[in-house]
């Protein structure tokens, strides 16, 4: 299960992002991810569970948001959005495509919060 490997570098980012803030937790981050980021969000959200165990973001909630597929069609000039097993210009069904997103695996947000701040 390679999700707790990327758990674990995310949580790097998450802690690097608060001591930058001055924050004392972590409740919450987001993340998005395409189909072809061989990231499957169910078990990403599981792992996150035992990842964040002992760290600012122990009682953090990971939401993840799910990212389309979208190509550029080199023959019509068309960005559209495809099946990420379905490759083809959704205008022309085109070959000639070139992938614009679906394979990321971005941190979006980091929601943070420091014991001095009023509530």
């Amino acid at each position: 299960m390679h999700e707790l490997a990327v758990c674990q570098s995310l949580l790097r980012e998450i802690e690097r992002v608060a001591a930058a803030h001055g924050a004392t937790e972590v409740t919450g981050v987001l993340v998005a991810v395409g189909p072809l980021s061989g990231v499957e969000a169910p078990l990403l959200k599981r792992a996150f569970t035992v990842a964040r165990a002992g760290t600012i973001a122990q009682n953090a909630e990971l939401d993840v948001e799910e990212m389309p597929v979208r190509v550029w069609c080199e023959s019509c000039g068309v960005e559209t959005a495809v099946a990420a097993n379905a490759l083809l210009c959704g205008e022309c069904g085109g070959w000639r495509v070139k992938l614009k997103s679906g394979d990321e695996l971005l941190l979006k947000r980091v929601e943070l919060a420091n014991a001095d701040a009023p509530a």
